[in-house]
């Protein structure tokens, strides 16, 4: 794995981070260097500015567009709201972005926007009005598009947010018959999709699943397999942490951490996740929920409680050289982009863990937003053509074995036969499907190449691959 040369270069250099575990990975290939080059480098970065109108005065905000790859079309990668994002950040989410989708074979190149505010401090209408310009300048520089470039939510952003973006988009392409295919992640009632919310976190807990029921790789790391009785701390209690814990509740894992900005709990026994979730959204925070038996003020101290896998779920760099050793899990599962640092990683996997990483981890989101993106050009929904079609065929397949048998179905049995699949149905299933057969494409390339040293720089090695078939069946123009 690569390494990064001290503690304070990993808060300030994310895109040198990524782009280190690609060279990494990348001499566990054969492709040539100026293959691996156009590979690893932003194809396009766009940095912008633009005056809003505020009580006090005009206010100038700063915002980035970053294309990485456009081996496959269109480019995909949410937008980031926040006061923290720089262009190195950006840059860094749409490479992730680019491996992510090669990795579960969703058709799409990298890309990744930021918007540097804080969301908290403005109003809904000052938002709108941000949000509308930023797509307003995306459009200017064609950087969007249902077949140039799909933005999605990120983190400081969400459905509220895409709608704006599709009105806009739609308002300035009149009569573009694919005008929702613009943006994915929007609500129900503006052609989004079942399932998109919660895609993500539904897509961490399957990949958990998945890793845990490997029961030569529990061995080794001296967990037994399955994810039933598995102690889990999760970081975040936003969309993606709140949604990764709740399934793997419904899987059987036991949630003993939850780590907000404001502390975090603790309860050996189990915390009720939505429990906690409603808990915060009365008071305002986790801490002092009923149910927990030790509170934290500094979150980062919740991370380093007992527990048999950790998921970060909040922010890069939240797990670094400097606080590692005091980590007790034997797994981290990167709900979040990028928040184990390259030498905390080196030093995790020495000391016997194993780490599911972020590119393949998360990637439940992109995925469902490929089935959105599809429901809005094909202008669909999923199942509504056939559904009844298989309801009826069913229904004559339980009559002719009612029949034949003389043993008539309870009522209950009868429904849960006949009935078609509906669209979150369908959608459940392929992301299910998705992150299974990542997975084990991921720990084939990790157990079955010599030397290769962890499951991301398997991702990685297995992504190269693809995006290098890609760029030379496509050739070089002119």
């Amino acid at each position: 794995m690569a390494t990064n040369n001290s503690p304070a270069d990993q808060n300030n250099h994310f895109f040198s981070d990524v782009c280190k575990n690609f060279d990494y990975a990348a001499q566990f290939t054969k492709h040539e260097s100026g293959l691996l080059d156009q590979i690893k480098s932003c194809n396009s970065v766009y940095r912008f500015r633009f005056p809003i109108r505020r009580e006090h005065g005009i206010e100038v905000v700063d915002a980035w567009r970053v294309e990485h790859s456009q081996h496959q079309s269109p480019t995909k990668g949410g937008i980031r709201y926040s006061e923290m994002v720089d262009e190195d950040e950006v840059m860094a989410l749409a490479a992730l972005m680019t491996y992510k989708c090669a990795i579960v074979n969703v058709p799409f190149g990298g890309a990744k926007g930021g918007i540097k505010i804080n969301p908290k401090k403005y109003t809904v209408n000052e938002l709108e009005n941000i949000t509308r310009r930023y797509t307003v300048e995306l459009i200017k520089k064609n950087f969007i598009g249902p077949s140039i470039d799909v933005p999605a939510p990120d983190y400081g952003s969400g459905e509220r947010e895409m709608s704006w973006i599709a009105d806009t988009y739609a308002t300035m392409n009149p009569g573009q018959l694919d005008a929702m295919g613009s943006v994915t992640g929007k609500p129900i009632a503006l052609h989004g999709i079942a399932g998109r919310r919660e895609a993500t976190g539904r897509g961490v807990a399957i990949a958990i699943r998945e890793c845990v029921s490997v029961a030569e790789d529990m061995k080794n790391i001296g967990l037994l397999p399955g994810i039933s009785g598995k102690r889990v701390i999760v970081q975040g209690l936003g969309n993606v942490g709140f949604y990764s814990a709740k399934f793997l509740a419904e899987f059987g894992a036991i949630i003993v951490g939850l780590c907000e900005f404001e502390g975090a709990i603790y309860n050996a026994d189990g915390l009720d996740v939505e429990a906690v979730f409603q808990h915060r959204k009365a008071t305002g925070s986790i801490l002092g929920y009923a149910g927990a038996k030790k509170e934290f003020t500094k979150s980062a101290e919740g991370l380093e409680q007992p527990c048999d896998i950790l998921v970060p779920a909040a922010l890069e760099n939240q797990i670094t050289e400097l606080n590692i050793k005091n980590i007790q899990a034997k797994i981290i599962a990167e709900g979040a982009n990028g928040p184990t640092s390259p030498g905390a990683e080196t030093i995790f996997y020495q000391n016997g863990g194993l780490i599911i990483p972020d590119m393949y981890a998360n990637a439940g989101g992109v995925t469902v937003s490929y089935f959105e993106w599809l429901k809005n050009l094909s202008h669909v929904a999923f199942g509504r053509i056939n559904r009844r079609f298989e309801e009826n065929s069913n229904l004559n397949l339980v009559n002719m074995v009612e029949g034949i048998t003389g043993v008539a179905l309870t009522p209950m049995q009868r429904s849960s036969i006949i009935k078609g699949a509906s669209e979150l149905e369908l959608v459940n299933s392929g992301l299910e499907d998705t992150m299974v057969r990542s997975y084990h494409e991921i720990r084939e390339t990790y157990k079955g190449t010599e030397k290769i040293d962890s499951l991301r720089t398997a991702a990685f090695v297995g992504a190269i691959n693809k995006i290098a078939v890609s760029y030379e069946t496509l050739g070089v123009w002119p």
